[in-house]
């Protein structure tokens, strides 16, 4: 558990996920709160199934939700449900992009 509640992003170190994409994580038993960061050197290689809650933080992101796209700007807030009928691909738009998302094992 996070001491006083507080997760201290500043304190965790950035793992590489894949050329373009890093992030942090926090862990408490089935949840993880993600800082994710992308640049314009990710390609994502497969659909993703898993669901997403978060809020992006800075930069555009496009979601192609199997090939419609939709855009996410900085102040948005993002809810994808798990499943095949909500699969996705992440899309850089700005130079960079930074999202806090919440998301379960």
């Amino acid at each position: 558990m996070a001491a006083n509640h507080r997760v201290a992003f500043d304190s965790i170190a950035w793992d590489i996920l894949a050329p373009g994409a890093r992030h942090k994580v926090f862990r408490d038993a089935d949840t993880f709160l993600r800082l994710v960061e992308f640049t314009h050197g990710f390609v994502e290689p497969d659909w993703c199934v898993r669901g997403h809650v978060g809020y992006v933080l800075a930069g555009d992101l496009d979601v192609d939700f199997d090939g419609t796209r939709v855009r996410f700007a900085a102040g948005d807030g993002i809810f994808i449900p798990p499943g095949e009928g909500h699969r996705h691909k992440a899309v850089v738009v700005s130079d960079a992009v930074q999202l806090v998302l919440v998301e379960h094992a």
